[in-house]
């Protein structure tokens, strides 16, 4: 799709050039009416140039695009204005490609949700300096299962974490009758003090849409955003604010394992295979259970402490949130979980409404 329209601007271009022919009689054109004077000519030119660079920056830089295509529907719309008999095809073109430029805009310029999470992950990431390497004797006052996990997760000679970025993809629903749709997402943690920033990209209906989580200055916040421009969906308050305190410690287990070690947690151990866990952000605590299979791989993580809102906005209570995982893979050094799923334990049944593989995981990292 991106190809087909990087080549339809070409065209749409390539038009322009006859109106710079017509200006310096570089070729005959009966079929172009109105004179079209040198200065004129150069107006043509311009916008021709300005439309191939925006066919350039779909493909080389999809996401700043838009800035080379306002550019030339407006340098394209004074030529064609001043052709207009001949040439007012050319401004449907234009308004077509201004609309398209503008929710592109809206979906990763400057104050669309992608930027907001840019820039809240430059601030809250923490200045590179050394970091200690774990040692297996910091692991002696874990509860055995989860002691298992670190070995397997393979934490121990490698630095503590403090801060984490991950990319994954996936698919995601708001509930288990709705249509799954398409999730890219990128999150960033940083362990000390507790922070998580999670962005998004999906599409309902073939319309895009953009999400961010924002747990940042001891508050949560949710919005997401049709065409990057119309809210379809918001949350804060405590609710959401001890909902994340839960999202953002199942992140420590699943993918910062060496985190563990350095959160303030309380462990309770079950038996062999379980281990209850009590964690603390700024002031929230929230427990959870956490299962481990004989391999000593973290296989599932459920917690009471998340309230679901339901469509008419209210949310319910005493509904189990799980992540249960399927497959694990290397993360460089690390074994880590590679797919698993969110799910909801509502009366009528249990149902996953995310699914996501894990693309890459970079630990200590300064950029977002």
């Amino acid at each position: 799709m991106r190809v087909a329209f990087a080549f339809f601007l070409l065209l749409h271009g390539v038009v322009h050039v006859l109106g710079v022919a017509k200006a310096f009689g570089l070729a005959a054109l009966p079929q172009l009416v109105t004179p079209i004077s040198p200065a004129m000519g150069r107006v043509w030119a311009v916008a021709a140039v300005l439309w191939a660079a925006t066919a350039v920056a779909v493909i080389a830089w999809p996401r700043v695009w838009w800035a080379p295509a306002i550019a030339a529907v407006l340098v394209s719309s004074v030529a064609v204005a001043a052709s207009w008999s001949d040439a007012w095809a050319g401004a449907v073109v234009n308004v077509v490609v201004l609309l398209l430029a503008v929710v592109a805009w809206a979906l990763t310029g400057p104050g669309s949700l992608r930027d907001a999470y840019a820039r809240d992950a430059r601030a809250i990431l923490p200045v590179g300096r050394a970091v200690d390497l774990v040692t297996e004797s910091e692991l002696a006052a874990l509860p055995p299962p989860v002691r298992r996990h670190l070995v397997v997760a393979g934490v121990v000679g490698q630095p503590h974490v403090r801060a984490f970025r991950a990319r994954m993809h996936g698919r995601i629903r708001s509930g288990p009758a709705a249509a799954w749709m398409p999730i890219d997402a990128v999150q960033v943690n940083v362990v000390d003090p507790p922070q998580r920033l999670f962005y998004f990209d999906a599409a309902m209906a073939r319309l895009p849409l953009t999400g961010y989580h924002r747990f940042m200055d001891r508050e949560a916040g949710m919005l997401v955003k049709a065409l990057g421009l119309v809210p379809v969906a918001r949350d804060a308050g405590a609710g959401m604010t001890r909902a994340e305190t839960v999202t953002l410690f199942n992140d420590l287990c699943l993918m910062a394992p060496a985190a563990l070690l350095t959160s303030p947690i309380v462990w309770t151990p079950v038996d062999d295979h379980r281990t209850r866990a009590a964690y603390t952000a700024y002031g929230h605590t929230i427990t959870a259970e956490l299962v481990f299979d004989a391999e000593g791989r973290l296989a599932d993580f459920w917690s009471d402490d998340r309230g679901r809102r339901g469509a008419d906005g209210v949310v319910s209570t005493g509904q189990r949130w799980s992540t249960p995982i399927t497959t694990w893979r290397a993360f460089g050094p690390f074994t880590l979980m590679a797919h698993g799923e969110a799910r909801w334990h509502a009366p009528d049944g249990a149902f996953a409404y995310l699914e996501v593989d894990i693309d890459d995981i970079a630990y200590n990292v300064s950029t977002p």
